[in-house]
C-alpha cells in the first residue's frame, strides 16, 4: 500500500505542475472575413427575417412531383446510405472512447498437470478474475474521446453536405426535364409552321413564282428542325436515366409538371414578371454572412476538423506525462507457492504501475510537432473554406441578376421576332419577299425562343445554387 501511495503522490505532483491546460476545450481561433459575400454583394434588403437557407427543401421546392422525387432520392441513394453507415461507425467509435474510463475485466482460468519422477500427478488450477483500469490523470483518454466526438460530427455534416448536393442535383435535373419539354413544345410548334412555309413555297414554285432552289432550301431547314426534335427527345431520355441512377432504380419515365407550374420562392409584392422575380435577388431573403457560417455543412465540418486536430495535439502533449494503471486479480487457486492444497483458497493480487517516458527516439517530439503543424494548416484551410463559401454565394447572386436582366431582353426579342416572322411570311405569300428572308426570320425566332427558355433554366439553376450556397437543403 505504501508503494501505491507513493505512485499516487508523484502523479498528483506532476498534475499540479502541468496545470489544467491539458483539459482545455477547443475554441476556434481562426479569423473570419467580415465581408464573406464580397463588398459588391447587396444584402441590405435581406437582413430582416429568416434567410432562405432556413427554409426546408419542402418549403423551397413547392412542386409536389419534385418533392416526391427528392424523397425517393434521399431514401434510396447509395452514396447517402453509405454516409449514414459512416455516421453509425463514428458513433460506435465514440461509444468505445467513452467507455475507456471504465475498467476492463477478464476471466482467464488455467489448469496444469505435472509429474516428476515416480511422484503422483499434481493438478493445479487458477480461476482468476482480472481487472485493469487506466487512470486519466493527464487527459489522454479525455482528449481521445473529444477527438472521436469531433470525428462523429464531421461524419454527420458530411452526410448533410451530400444530402444538400443530392437535393440540388435532383432539382436541377427535374428543371432540365421541364426545360427540354418546353423546348420540345417550341420545336414541335415550329415544325408545323415551317411545314406550312414549305407547302407555300412549293405552291409558288408550281405556279412559276419561285425557283426549285428556294424549295430545297426551305425543305432543308424544315428537316433540320426534325433532327433537333429527335435530339431533344434523346436528351430527355438521358436526363431521365440520370435521375433513375440517383434513385437507384431501372430506367423509366419520370413524372413532372409543366414548366412554370410551380415557382421558386419570391416576394408576392413584386410587380415584375414571373420570369424575373423567380430569380431576382432583390426579392429573396439572403441573410447576413453569419447565417452562412451557421448553415453550411462544409464550414461547420471544417471547424470540427480543427477541433479534432486540437485534441490530437492534446493527446500528443499528454504522451510526455506518465501513465498510471491499476491492476487487480481475485479468484480461487490450489497452488500455494510450491505446495498444492485441496480445496483451493482465495487468491488476491493488486498492482499499481506508473510508466514515465524518458527517451522514445524522438517519436513523442515529432508527433507533437506534426500535430501543431496540422492545427496551423487546418486553421488556414478553414478561412479558405469560408472565403470559398462566400465566393459561391456571390457567384450565385451574380448569376441570378444576370438571368433577370437577360430575361427582359429575351422576352422582348421573342415578341419582336414573332411580328417580324408573321410580316415576312405575309410578304412572301404576296410575292414581295424571297424565301431567304423567311428562312432568316424563322430561324431567328426559333433561336430566340429556345434561348429565352434556356435563360429561364439558368435563372432557376442560379437560385438553387444560391439556396445551397447559403446552407439550405442540409436539414
Amino acid at each position: 500500500m505504501k508503494k501505491l501511495s507513493n505512485i499516487c503522490a508523484v502523479s498528483l505532483v506532476s498534475l499540479a505542475l502541468t496545470g489544467c491546460g491539458i483539459y482545455e476545450k477547443y475554441e476556434s481561433k481562426a479569423q473570419i472575413p467580415t465581408d464573406a459575400y464580397g463588398t459588391t454583394a447587396d444584402i441590405t434588403e435581406a437582413t430582416n427575417g429568416n434567410s432562405i437557407a432556413e427554409m426546408s427543401w419542402r418549403e423551397f421546392f413547392t412542386d409536389p412531383l419534385l418533392q416526391e422525387l427528392i424523397e425517393q432520392v434521399l431514401a434510396n441513394n447509395t452514396d447517402l446510405n453509405s454516409a449514414r453507415i459512416a455516421v453509425e461507425k463514428s458513433e460506435a467509435s465514440l461509444k468505445a472512447a467513452r467507455m475507456a474510463y471504465l475498467p476492463s475485466l477478464y476471466f482467464s482460468p488455467q489448469g496444469t498437470l505435472a509429474k516428476f519422477d515416480d511422484n503422483p500427478w499434481s493438478k493445479t488450477y487458477n480461476l482468476p478474475l482480472q481487472m485493469s483500469v487506466d487512470l486519466d490523470v493527464f487527459g489522454s483518454i479525455t482528449s481521445k474521446k473529444r477527438a472521436s466526438k469531433a470525428v462523429l460530427m464531421q461524419s454527420k455534416l458530411r452526410e448533410e453536405a451530400l444530402r444538400a448536393n443530392l437535393i440540388s442535383t435532383t432539382a436541377q435535373q427535374y428543371y432540365m426535364l421541364q426545360l427540354l419539354d418546353r423546348q420540345l413544345e417550341i420545336m414541335t410548334a415550329t415544325d408545323s409552321l415551317w411545314n406550312a412555309s414549305l407547302e407555300t413555297q412549293k405552291t409558288l414554285w408550281e405556279n412559276g413564282k419561285s425557283y426549285s432552289t428556294a424549295v430545297n432550301q426551305m425543305e432543308s431547314s424544315y428537316l433540320n428542325i426534325k433532327t433537333q426534335i429527335v435530339d431533344n427527345r434523346r436528351n430527355i431520355r438521358s436526363v431521365e436515366n440520370a435521375i433513375c441512377r440517383l434513385i437507384g432504380i431501372t430506367p423509366q419515365h419520370i413524372k413532372r409538371n409543366k414548366w412554370g407550374s410551380s415557382e421558386l420562392p419570391h416576394h408576392p409584392e413584386s410587380e415584375t414578371t414571373t420570369g424575373q422575380r423567380m430569380f431576382d435577388t432583390r426579392f429573396l431573403k439572403i441573410g447576413v454572412p453569419a447565417a452562412l457560417l451557421q448553415n453550411r455543412p462544409d464550414v461547420r465540418m471544417a471547424d470540427y476538423v480543427m477541433a479534432e486536430a486540437f485534441y490530437n495535439t492534446q493527446s500528443a502533449r499528454a504522451a510526455f506525462y506518465p501513465s498510471l494503471t491499476l491492476q487487480g486479480v481475485a479468484g480461487w487457486t490450489n497452488s500455494a507457492g510450491g505446495a498444492v492444497i485441496d480445496p483451493g483458497k482465495l487468491l488476491l493480487n493488486a498492482v499499481a504501475s506508473l510508466t514515465q517516458p524518458i527517451f522514445a527516439r524522438g517519436r513523442l517530439l515529432a508527433n507533437l510537432k506534426i500535430a501543431k503543424l496540422t492545427e496551423e494548416d487546418l486553421q488556414r484551410k478553414y478561412v479558405q473554406t469560408v472565403i470559398d463559401a462566400g465566393n459561391q454565394v456571390n457567384e450565385a447572386m451574380a448569376d441570378c441578376q444576370a438571368a433577370r436582366e437577360k430575361h427582359a431582353y429575351y422576352h422582348r426579342q421573342v415578341s419582336v421576332l414573332q411580328d417580324a416572322y408573321q410580316g415576312t411570311h405575309e410578304l412572301m405569300d404576296n410575292g414581295k419577299a424571297n424565301y431567304l428572308e423567311v428562312l432568316t426570320a424563322q430561324e431567328s425566332l426559333l433561336n430566340s425562343q429556345l434561348s429565352e427558355a434556356m435563360n429561364m433554366y439558368h435563372g432557376a439553376q442560379a437560385i438553387i445554387a444560391l439556396y445551397i450556397a447559403l446552407g439550405g437543403g442540409s436539414k
